[in-house]
């Protein structure tokens, strides 16, 4: 009787390894980082529109509250992110047991995704409406 001998495996590209990781993220990152990506998309779009219509000469209540507005949008971000992976992410190995552990992970997962949101907002997306 013989032993099987595996093939070794091939060695896969840099690229390929990190489209393997992102077309099979676990679903507790996956739903982390899109609760996040949601509540930054809708803040996003509003927190533009304030911006843009403080830009065009719109009378507001209170002046302009752009940097405030910032502030809000970041903090808000990260807490609802944080809270609403915390309500869709159960800790790992104990089904339907919500923690600190899934708490941290949206706060982990929120906090870039913030930045990175003023990022596209204000770099990639108001220059294309400025013009």
């Amino acid at each position: 009787m013989s032993e099987l001998h595996p093939r070794p495996a091939r060695q896969r590209s840099w690229l390929e390894v990190r489209r393997r990781q992102l077309r099979n993220a676990p679903p507790p990152v996956f739903r982390a980082v899109f609760s996040s990506v949601a509540v930054a998309a809708v803040l996003g779009a509003l927190f533009l529109a304030y911006d843009l219509a403080v830009g065009n000469g719109a009378r507001l209540p209170g002046g302009d509250l752009r940097t405030l507005a910032g502030v809000a949008f970041v903090v808000a971000v990260t807490g609802l992110g944080t809270w609403i992976t915390y309500l869709v992410v159960p800790q790992p190995g104990r089904p339907g047991v919500r923690s600190g552990w899934s708490a941290a992970l949206g706060l982990f997962a929120a906090v870039p995704i913030a930045y990175l949101a003023l990022v596209v907002l204000f770099q990639v997306i108001k220059p294309l409406l400025v013009r």
